[in-house]
């Protein structure tokens, strides 16, 4: 049973209808169909959602432009970054009730999903500071002619932005996404994952009461076939922001090539984390352990490659069977549970194939890999970890996107960092050392977006979050996102 009681503002949400937001009004898709959210912890239905298609995307991407091109494009930076405000204390205000959300259709703990809905708050705050700091410049330029020519530049909003979330931070990747998109002037088609679209239903109930104009944001839930890829190929829409995996990015990409839309990616990544003989080995084993079975592995940045010099090793090993033992597993709305199970029946599916893969391979598993007996319904899997001396099995170069973490020692420093860069994926890295020298050489060698010392996952709106190869293109959050939602207009104006 669960300890955490749903609140009656959980309860009634529920049970309302689910329905498109588009041009500033809730209705049915198109063709009247809806589709189930499930709890993956139960592997119940927990309601019914409204389910668009491609005529939806229409009115979506018309109501976004009608918008665009009307009074949203002539707001005033002032009243973006008040909305924006407004928004954030709207999440602040419904916070209890945005978590709650995201367990029962994520399975998340109740404690990290909490989490995510402060974090919400904080992006959201930090984008409304934004509008009155966009600027553009004058430029001292020197025309052949010799006549005196004033030039500067101007920062304009790219337009309509398509934005596809994934399930795994359902409500953070949503802000992610709609604080620069907000901040900047542009309007948003905003498309949730089709596991998770409760959170983003009523954020976007948030942002209405907020007083967004009509159609600056607009809603499409629906599958990534019917919704996201006509979405993504649409001829009307600017740019296209996307979170998820590398092999829907590299379709993304191929959509945008019609109208040479503008493209971010954020995508997949199999992060290397370093242990150094010297660093604080219990600080540093639990750190690997934090940074592989957090939301139950389910992170695009997850710690998945371990990399212990070998005089540590057994000692890290023991580390991990112990930190991997002391997860308590259940339901997120236990108070208690620590790991929760993972999404979707197809996501346990996939997981349970590598724990299979690994062991068939070579690699020595080391804990873990299997359903819990306890729990007869529901997607758990117990967190695993892997010992792969020769670092060829599946578990250490293919993405799992579960709590399965794939351990290899080293002993030649000089080899190490080609090791870790061995990856077509380049999203994140870390190491654990007390050797300020071998850190900053170290961390200057790795080719990754973000790299960590002494800690994971550490992130803040304030600095920038985006992956080198195929964990995809350009930076979320920080000044640098700027960029990606604006286009540099420069004008000459003739003085003579």
């Amino acid at each position: 049973m669960s300890d955490v009681q749903l609140l009656p503002a959980v309860r009634e949400f529920l049970a309302s209808p689910k329905r498109l937001f588009i041009g500033g009004q809730w209705q049915d898709a198109a063709k009247g169909r809806h589709f189930a959210v499930e709890n993956p912890a139960t592997a119940q239905t927990i309601c019914q959602v409204a389910d668009g298609d491609e005529a939806d995307v229409d009115a979506a991407v018309a109501a976004a432009r009608a918008a665009f091109e009307g009074p949203w494009r002539w707001e005033t930076p002032a009243r973006r970054g008040y909305l924006l405000f407004r928004l954030a204390e709207l999440i602040d205000a419904h916070a209890e009730e945005l978590a709650q959300l995201i367990t029962l259709e994520n399975g998340k703990p109740i404690a990290n999903a909490r989490g995510e809905a402060a974090s919400a708050a904080n992006i959201i705050r930090y984008f409304a500071g934004w509008p009155t700091k966009i600027e553009g410049s004058t430029v001292p330029v020197s025309p052949a002619s010799g006549a005196p020519m004033l030039n500067y530049t101007l920062r304009e909003p790219v337009g309509v932005c398509a934005l596809i979330v994934p399930w795994n931070f359902p409500l953070t990747m949503c802000v992610w996404k709609l604080g620069p998109a907000l901040a900047t002037g542009c309007t948003a088609v905003l498309k949730p994952a089709e596991q998770t679209p409760l959170v983003a239903v009523r954020l976007v109930q948030l942002i209405e009461q907020a007083g967004f104009p009509a159609g600056v944001v607009n809603l499409l839930t629906g599958f990534g076939m019917r919704t996201g890829a006509p979405l993504a190929a649409h001829a009307d829409v600017d740019k296209i922001a996307f979170t998820g995996s590398t092999q829907v990015g590299r379709l993304i990409a191929q959509a945008a090539t019609g109208n040479m839309k503008k493209v971010s990616l954020e995508l997949g990544g199999k992060s290397p984390n370093i242990i150094l003989p010297d660093a604080d080995i219990a600080r540093a084993a639990k750190g690997a352990a934090d940074g592989i079975f957090y939301n139950q592995g389910q992170v695009c940045t997850a710690a998945s490659r371990l990399y212990v010099h070998e005089k540590v090793l057994d000692q890290v090993l023991d580390e991990l069977r112990r930190h991997a033992a002391a997860h308590v597993i259940g339901s997120g709305l236990n108070s208690s549970t620590t790991l929760g199970p993972l999404v979707s029946e197809r996501q346990l599916g996939m997981v349970s194939g590598y724990l299979q893969r690994g062991v068939e391979e070579g690699a020595e598993l080391i804990c873990g890999g299997k359903r819990p007996e306890h729990l007869e319904h529901g997607h758990f899997i117990e967190p695993s970890v892997f010992l792969d001396r020769a670092e060829r099995a599946c578990v250490a170069r293919e993405e799992i996107f579960g709590p399965v973490l794939t351990v290899m020692s080293w002993s030649d420093v000089d080899e190490l960092a080609q090791r870790a860069n061995d990856s077509p994926y380049g999203l994140a890295a870390g190491l654990w050392t007390n050797d300020l020298r071998a850190a900053h050489r170290l961390a200057a060698q790795l080719k990754a977006g973000s790299v960590w010392i002494n800690c994971w996952n550490v992130v803040d709106p304030a600095s920038p979050f985006g992956g080198y190869k195929q964990s995809g293109w350009g930076r979320e959050m920080s000044k640098h996102v700027i960029d990606a939602y604006t286009e540099t207009k420069s004008v000459f104006v003739d003085l003579a």
